[in-house]
């Protein structure tokens, strides 16, 4: 800032850049050299003989410099010199005064503008007294608002800075035409302009050069008879006062910001130790009466500190854990992966990470925690510490194992229940282990024991599954065998290792074997039979759901050879079982979306060869496999329910195709049509209503509907069974006993029941179907036909397909036949055709 004060006499700014500005000086001898005080309190000006006006100037700024102890002694010398012995000169024609402000864009200061039409005055006109002093300042203010305003950091816009520098330079303008001169106001003009924020360094020198450029020409002395001289000493020691002001107010600025720095600086200091100290106690009082254990360790492992929950968790004293190493408290049930965690915590590599970990305690005992262990790092993200927290979770686990317990084994019987079979069956056919395992699975079910749950009640029910179960349990003698309760009366047992096929044989054996025995259950002796499937093969080949099915479809077919017995899975009847059950699915769509037809297969009377009409025999056109017979799909609606429906729906498509061939009369005869009703539509309350309502919306009589009924659906039947055929026989409907000959054939049995029509089952009449004719066969439908002619029964004999075969039962006196010989069976119009031509042989 010293130099910047000393070199401002010789140094002014135009257009942003610093130029040397040269004075003419009357009397070169006269600008004295700078002298050698170096410290602003040295003599300066010594060479030559400055007037008085420069001697005083010289003296004030040197002692005003160096109290400020910033304007250098040479800089004041040269500066003083200048002011006292130079004659000062205006501007040169055309040129341009210091400051860069063009002599054109303002006019002189204090001149006042001349009217229209008046003579302007000569340069050596004398200036009125008084004239123009309001305007000098703030014109000055003007001009210099335009050189230092740049350079400030002031908040302030240019119009309301230059307002602010208005009452600086009118300070300035009375201290330069006061009497008794006094530069003190103008070192408080410069220490406004540090409070205005102009506080640049560059900003300094802008300033002193606007002075020493523009102040004594906007704001000259008057008429006081002061010399040109005087006047510019004058405004050099204002400069000078200026810039000690401007130095003193900036260096006490910046001690000002320097001790305020440096008390926020301890305060701050002060409030971080307070708060190291508050965090401290805060911590130490977390660490110390936290509910759960805390401890501290190195990355080495060592153990440092642990409060209070944690060493009565251990069942110990502090001073037994620290010192110990983390490395030691090692567990034989510690989750697998749960040390490689840690070995990359301590690396760096993980922040932290959290597993349930057991620890032995003092006495032995385990202890099971919920541990989560951090990393704590130095400032340079260094692993330095690690922090572990501790939760007991000892009852909490012991309440998880037990609801585990209870969860996975059946409570009846204690055995492993379907839930925990499924883990050991999904492990057992998991592949990842080395090479393929093999398995075996039996799957047992009791036989007959919904009679025992019937009979007896559920609790004779249960008590005997529960020695079922403990006689099951025996049988697995190897730690590699689980025999598990699925539900109901259905048991399994899962066999793993190389021998597992043959072991699983050698096991269903064995627990045939341990139920054969009767077991004694409140006084009476209750047997035991199982059916059991067998299934084998090594992992990786099926998902547990496959196996299990497999083994329940080989069950089945265990009952249904008899029960008491085990039976080996075999792939194609599993792939028929899976066809049966894909088709009873899809039954119901099948008849919502019209996928069942009929044909139709004549009835033909034997003694003149004409068609009496004919049976309605259901098909199913599947999308996958084709046409489809009623063998294939009736038993599987009967299983269902879905019988009923369906057999609805052949009633009604028959009555309508009997209209039809009616109201034709293309037939020589009224056809008879006959339907096929199942055990379960002659169980069904609705059966004689819906049979009736179809007949009448098809405009039938009843005697053109003929309804077939099994044997074996009819035997044992009791009269409330047999109540709907008779209301049906008695409204005129045929009833036919179907397949009569398969079931008991108890001929006494025929007087109660209310058929008219006896069908003869295949069986009886292939013997006849070439010459000669098997004579047992001829005297069994010889004495059956006597036998229904007898009872006022017709005859109707099925499977004919030969024309001998046609003789013979024509000669025997059967009534009607049907069979392939005639026809097989077909479309309705095919009917109508046959009935029209001459079937006979």
């Amino acid at each position: 800032m010293g130099a910047a004060v000393g070199r401002i006499a010789g140094f002014c700014v135009r257009d942003g850049q610093t130029h040397a500005r040269a004075r003419e000086t009357a009397g070169g001898d006269g600008i004295g050299d700078g002298g050698d005080g170096a410290d602003g309190t040295g003599p300066a000006g010594a060479a030559g003989t400055p007037g008085s006006a420069g001697s005083v100037s010289t003296a004030e700024a040197a002692g005003a410099a160096g109290a400020a102890g910033t304007v250098g002694a040479a800089g004041a010398a040269r500066t003083a010199g200048t002011a006292g012995t130079a004659e000062t000169k205006g501007p040169e024609p055309g040129g341009s005064v210091a400051c860069g402000v063009e002599p054109c864009e303002l006019e002189p200061c204090g001149r006042e503008r001349n009217g229209p039409g008046e003579p302007q005055p000569g340069p050596g006109a004398r200036r009125r007294p008084g004239a123009g002093s309001g305007d000098g300042p703030r014109r000055f203010a003007a001009l210099w608002n335009r050189v230092i305003y740049p350079a400030t950091a002031t908040p302030l816009t240019r119009d309301e800075f230059e307002h602010h520098l208005v009452p600086l330079a009118e300070r300035l303008a009375a201290a330069l035409r006061t009497p008794d001169f006094d530069p003190g106001p103008a070192a408080e003009v410069g220490a406004a302009l540090v409070t205005a924020h102009c506080t640049d360094p560059d900003t300094l020198p802008l300033i002193l050069d606007a002075l020493d450029a523009h102040l004594l020409a906007c704001c000259p002395p008057g008429d006081g008879g002061l010399a040109p001289e005087e006047a510019r000493a004058r405004c050099a020691r204002l400069q000078h006062a200026v810039a000690a002001g401007f130095a003193r107010a900036l260096r006490e600025r910046t001690l000002a910001e320097q001790e305020a720095l440096s008390r926020a600086a301890l305060a701050a200091q002060a409030e971080t130790e307070r708060a190291l100290h508050t965090s401290e106690a805060r911590f130490r009082a977390v660490f110390e009466g936290a509910a759960i254990g805390v401890g501290i360790a190195d990355v080495d492992g060592r153990i440092m500190d642990v409060n209070d929950a944690l060493t009565q968790m251990f069942g110990s004293v502090a001073h037994e854990v620290t010192g110990r190493n983390v490395g030691e408290m090692v567990h034989p049930d510690d989750a697998p992966g749960m040390w490689g965690l840690y070995r990359e915590l301590v690396r760096g590599d993980r922040d932290y990470y959290r597993v349930e970990k057991p620890y032995y305690r003092s006495d032995g005992s385990v202890l099971w925690t919920d541990l989560t262990v951090s990393l704590l790092r130095d400032a340079h993200g260094r692993p330095q510490y690690q922090l572990a927290l501790m939760e007991d979770i000892t009852e909490r686990r012991l309440l998880h194992e037990q609801l585990r317990y209870e969860a996975t084994h059946d409570a009846l019987t204690g055995l492993p229940n379907r839930t925990l079979f499924f883990e050991a069956l999904d492990r057992a056919l998991d592949t990842a282990g080395e090479g393929p395992a093999r398995f075996g699975l039996c799957y047992l079910d009791l036989d007959g024991f919904k009679a025992v749950n019937d009979s007896l009640g559920h609790a004779v029910g249960d008590q005997l599954l529960v020695a079922v179960a403990e006689r099951l349990r025996s049988c697995a003698t190897a730690p590699e065998q689980l025999v598990a309760r699925l539900g109901g009366d259905e048991f399994v047992a899962l066999l793993t290792g190389p021998s597992a096929p043959s072991d699983a044989t050698a096991l269903a054996r064995r627990m045939l074997a341990a139920l054969a025995g009767p077991v004694r259950l409140e006084g009476r002796d209750l047997s035991v039979r199982a059916s059991i499937g067998i299934v084998d093969g090594t992992a990786g080949g099926r998902d547990a759901a496959e196996v299990l099915r497999s083994a329940d479809i080989t069950m089945y077919r265990a009952k249904a050879a008899g029960g008491n017995r085990y039976e080996l899975a075999d792939a194609d009847c599993d792939a028929r079982a899976i066809a049966r059950h894909s088709l009873t699915n899809g039954l119901p769509a099948a008849l919502e979306n019209g996928e069942f037809f009929i044909e139709y297969q004549p009835l033909v009377r034997l003694t003149d060869g004409s068609v009496r009409g004919a049976e309605a025999l259901v098909r199913w056109l599947h999308p996958v496999h084709g046409v489809l017979g009623p063998d294939q799909f009736i038993p599987l609606a009967e299983s269902t329910g879905l019988i009923v429906p369906l057999g609805r729906w052949v009633l009604e498509e028959a009555a309508r195709q009997a209209r039809a061939w009616r109201s034709e009369g293309k037939c020589r005869a009224p056809m008879r049509v006959n339907v096929n009703l199942s055990p379960s539509q002659l169980r069904y309350p609705s059966l004689v209503a819906e049979t009736v309502a179809v007949l009448e919306n098809a405009g039938l009589p009843p005697s053109a509907l003929c309804l077939e009924v099994t044997e074996n659906a009819l035997i044992g039947a009791d009269e409330e069974e047999l109540r709907p055929l008779r209301q049906l026989a008695d409204m005129g409907v045929d009833i036919a006993l179907d397949d009569f000959g398969t079931g008991y054939s108890n001929l006494s049995y025929l007087r109660r029941l209310p058929v008219s029509t006896l069908k003869l089952d295949r069986s009886f009449t292939r013997g006849m179907q070439c010459s000669p004719a098997d004579p047992v066969d001829v005297k069994i439908v010889e004495g059956i036909v006597s036998l229904a002619h007898t009872l006022d029964l017709s005859v109707t004999v099925e499977g004919v397909e030969t024309g001998t075969q046609a003789e013979h039962l024509r000669g025997l006196g059967c009534d009607t036949a049907q069979g392939w010989y005639y026809a097989r069976p077909g479309p309705p119009e095919r009917l109508c055709a046959l009935a029209s031509a001459d079937v006979s042989p």
